[in-house]
């Protein structure tokens, strides 16, 4: 079955927009919020990050948010609280990006069941290995119709793009580069990469993520792909903003 993120690459819409923020930031809560901004300005999908102590796969900026969202009480419960009833008034795909550790304090199951109650599409658990997703997990994100994203990377082998194409759905989350979120990566670097995950033909629409930040280097990167991901510039936007849903509206403006 079909859910919303499924749905939007269907429709063959182009240069589709997600936004990484993170719950619980820049105040608690403002998650909501946010996220009802981000949909008015045209966002097609949004990542919402799950505040972590140990993001390994996040850049200062992104680490930083998450520090200050569990410094003002952000936690697994308190995110599914915020959630409750938030499609009554947003529509548009919502991911949960977070990690492994603790989801499984929550329970697995019991945290899947709450993302599908709540309205949540999908999930990226960057520290999810495919082997175990795929052994243990796989039955019960398909029970509750839930997306598993998987990020590959310049690195990443041919046979394992296959294997996460076949394993995975919603889209497959191409990292520009190899490092951590927010480097500024050198989209004309990339063209390679990019158009080695083109040639393949996968089955997976394909979204570009890290070091974009700016009009120029969102349609650089849509120009390859689907579209693309912004985190840390959205982020640093909207850290010491006082009118949050002003600069929302600018950035995004700024990005289309």
């Amino acid at each position: 079955m079909q859910n919303r993120i499924d749905q939007l690459f269907a429709s063959g819409k182009k240069n589709i927009l997600n936004i990484y923020c993170t719950a619980g930031f820049p105040e608690l809560n403002d998650t909501v919020k946010v996220m009802e901004a981000l949909q008015e300005n045209g966002v097609d999908i949004i990542e919402l990050g799950m505040p972590f102590s140990d993001p390994l796969a996040d850049g200062p900026v992104i680490q930083d948010s998450s520090t200050r969202a569990l410094q003002n009480g952000m936690s697994l419960h308190k995110l599914f609280e915020q959630l409750a009833g938030f499609r009554s008034k947003i529509h548009i795909p919502v991911i949960l990006m977070g990690y492994l550790n603790p989801v499984l304090r929550f329970g697995v199951e019991e945290f899947l069941q709450k993302c599908a109650e709540t309205g949540v599409d999908g999930l990226i658990l960057p520290d999810l290995p495919m082997a175990e997703y795929e052994r243990d997990y796989k039955p019960l994100f398909e029970k509750y119709n839930l997306d598993l994203i998987f990020l590959v990377t310049p690195e990443t082998s041919e046979a394992r793009l296959r294997k996460i194409d076949e394993l995975s759905r919603g889209f497959i989350y191409a990292v520009s580069s190899s490092s951590t979120t927010g480097k500024n990566t050198d989209m004309g670097n990339q063209e390679a990469y990019f158009a080695r995950l083109k040639n393949m033909q996968l089955k997976n629409p394909v979204m570009i993520g890290f070091g974009i930040r700016d009009k120029a280097t969102f349609d650089a990167a849509a120009a390859h792909a689907n579209g693309a991901i912004i985190g840390t510039a959205f982020i640093k936007a909207i850290e010491n903003s006082t009118d949050l849903k002003a600069t929302i509206k600018d950035f995004v403006a700024g990005v289309r």
